[in-house]
C-alpha cells in the first residue's frame, strides 16, 4: 500500500476547469483530459498534407497530383515507389499502418480516407 500511494503521489493527471459556476454543478465541473489527441483533423488539412507528400515523391510530376489521381496507373509508380510513398504518408501523420492496409493503399484518395478515418492521425 505504501509503494501504491508514493506512486500516485507522483502520478498525477492535471485537472481543468469549465469556468463554470462549480458551486451549481459540484464535482462535475471539472474536465480531465486523458488523451494527448484531443482533436481530430479537418479532412481538408489531410487532403492538403497527403497531396503535399505525394508531390514531393522525387519521381512525381506535381502537376499531376489531385485528390483522385492512382499512383501507378497515373503517376507511373511502380509497388515499391507506393511503399515509399505510403511510409512517408505514415510519418507525415505519426500513424503506423498495418501491412494488410498499406497494401489497399494504391491511390491518394484512398490515403486520404485511411488518414481521416484513423483516430489518431495528427
Amino acid at each position: 500500500m505504501a509503494l501504491r500511494n508514493a506512486i500516485l503521489r507522483h502520478l498525477r493527471v492535471p485537472v481543468q476547469t469549465l469556468g463554470l459556476n462549480q458551486s451549481k454543478i459540484g464535482f462535475l465541473g471539472t474536465i480531465r483530459s486523458f488523451s494527448s489527441h484531443d482533436d481530430h483533423l479537418s479532412r481538408e488539412a489531410v487532403v492538403d498534407r497527403v497531396l503535399d507528400v505525394v508531390k514531393s515523391f522525387p519521381k512525381v510530376d506535381p502537376s499531376k497530383v489531385t485528390p483522385e489521381v492512382h499512383f501507378q496507373n497515373d503517376l507511373g509508380l511502380d509497388s515499391l515507389d507506393t511503399v515509399e510513398i505510403v511510409m512517408a504518408i505514415e510519418e507525415e501523420f505519426k500513424l503506423e499502418i498495418p501491412d494488410k492496409e498499406a497494401d489497399k493503399i494504391d491511390s491518394c484518395s484512398l490515403a486520404i480516407e485511411y488518414v481521416y478515418n484513423h483516430p489518431m492521425s495528427s
